[in-house]
C-alpha cells in the first residue's frame, strides 16, 4: 500500500557381455577403465561451481549452480532416482523476472518438516522499501508488548490495518510504539538481518522501512511455528480475511490472490502509484510522498520507483514472498499484472 506520512551426464558405462560366473573377474577391470576414461578418480565441484546446499552468495542469490539473470536457480542436478529406487522430486523450473522489474523472492516448503526448506529464491537479501508489508511488524510488536487482552479500541486499529492495509491505523500504532524502535525490536528478536528502520530524516514514514524477501519469510515462519497462539491467531487470522479492496480504494487482490488457489493468507504492499486507484473499489486516500534514493552503509534502498509486493502463506505448505520495484512511471494495473504472473510462474515451478 502507498505510504502516507502521519496527519533478490551421468556417464553410462558401455554395455558388456559378461559370462555367468565371470562377474567377479571382470568387474574391477571394467570399473577401472570407466574411471580412467571419465576422469572420475577424484571428487569434483558441484555443477556450475556451486554448493549442493541452498545457501546464499554475497548478493543473496542462490549458490546451487550457475544462474541466468532474472531467473530462479534450480536445485543442483540429482540422479533420476534416489537410493530407495523411488523417483526424486523434480527441480523447480526457471522463473524469469519481467523486463524492467527488480525483484527479490523466496518460497519455503513447510511440508518437509521443521522450519521448512527454501525451494526457490532470487536476490533474497536485496533490500526494498516495505510499503505496507511493515504492518505485520507493527502488529507483531504491539501484541508481544501487550500481554493482556487487546482492547476493543486497539482491535479497531489492528483489524483494518491487517485486512484492509489501513494507513491511518498504521500511523497511530507506529507513533504509539516508538516508530523505528518497532523495527529495531522486532529485528533483534527474530534475527532479521536485512530489516532496518526508515531513514533518520523520515522517522514517521513507516513505509520506508527496509525489508528483504528472506526476512519476511522468516517473519512468517516465526508466526506459524513460534509465536504465541494469541499473536499468531490474531495476525494470520486477519490476513486470511484480507479485503479485496484496501482502505484507500486500491484493489489488493494481485499476486498471490490471483495467482494461486485458495486457501491463502496475504499481506500486500504498494507505493508510488499516486492517490487514485485505476479502478475505484473503495474510498481513496491522500497523495503519496516521494523521497529519492537513500544511501546507507549497506545496499541502497530505492524510494523513487514504484514498489509492489505480494507476501503470504499458501495452504499450510508454502510461504511465498515476492518483493518488486517496478519501472519508473509504471501503472498500477500493469505492475499488478507483472507481479501476478511472477507469483503464478513461481507457484507452478514448485507446486
Amino acid at each position: 500500500m502507498r505510504h502516507r506520512p502521519p496527519a533478490r551426464a551421468a556417464v553410462t558405462a558401455p554395455a558388456a557381455a559378461i559370462r555367468p560366473g565371470g562377474l567377479h573377474a571382470v568387474l574391477p577391470a571394467v570399473l577401472a577403465a570407466v574411471l580412467l576414461a571419465t576422469g572420475c578418480g577424484a571428487a569434483g565441484p558441484a555443477p556450475g561451481g556451486g554448493s549442493e546446499r541452498t545457501g546464499s552468495g554475497p548478493s543473496g542469490t542462490s549458490t546451487t549452480g550457475a544462474s541466468t539473470p532474472g531467473t530462479t536457480v534450480p536445485r543442483a542436478a540429482r540422479p533420476a532416482h534416489t537410493a530407495t529406487g523411488r523417483a526424486a522430486p523434480a527441480s523447480p523450473r526457471p522463473v524469469r523476472v519481467p523486463a524492467g522489474v527488480t525483484a527479490g523472492y523466496v518460497v519455503v516448503d513447510r511440508s518437509t518438516g521443521g522450519a521448512g526448506r527454501v525451494v526457490a529464491r532470487h536476490d533474497a537479501h536485496r533490500r526494498f522499501r516495505s510499503a505496507s508489508v511493515v504492518k505485520i511488524l507493527i502488529a507483531l510488536d504491539y501484541l508481544e508488548r501487550h500481554r493482556g487482552p487487546v482492547s476493543r479500541a486497539d482491535l479497531a486499529l489492528l483489524t483494518p490495518m491487517l485486512r484492509g492495509s489501513d494507513d491511518d491505523a498504521a500511523t497511530t500504532l507506529w507513533h504509539r510504539g516508538g516508530q523505528g524502535e518497532i523495527v529495531r525490536r522486532t529485528a533483534r528478536r527474530l534475527g532479521l538481518a536485512d530489516t532496518a528502520p526508515p531513514p533518520a530524516a523520515k522517522p514517521g514514514f513507516w513505509g520506508y522501512t527496509a525489508i528483504s524477501a528472506s526476512d519476511i519469510a522468516l517473519v512468517y515462519r516465526y508466526l506459524l511455528d513460534q509465536a504465541q497462539p494469541r499473536v499468531r491467531d490474531l495476525i494470520l487470522g486477519n490476513l486470511r480475511q484480507a479485503w479485496h479492496c484496501a482502505s484507500d480504494g486500491f484493489d489488493q487482490y494481485f499476486g498471490i490472490p490471483r495467482a494461486v488457489p485458495r486457501p491463502w493468507l496475504v499481506k500486500q504492499g504498494w507505493s508510488g502509484f499516486g492517490s487514485t486507484p485505476p479502478t475505484r473499489c473503495g474510498r481513496t486516500g491522500t497523495a503519496s510522498y516521494e523521497m529519492g534514493t537513500f544511501h546507507s552503509t549497506r545496499d541502497p534502498v530505492d524510494f523513487v520507483r514504484p514498489v509492489l509486493h505480494t507476501t503470504g502463506v499458501i495452504g499450510d505448505r508454502l510461504i511465498m514472498v515476492v518483493l518488486t520495484v517496478q519501472p519508473s512511471g509504471a501503472s498500477f494495473t500493469n505492475s499488478a499484472a507483472r507481479v501476478t504472473k511472477l507469483a503464478r510462474d513461481l507457484y507452478l515451478s514448485v507446486a
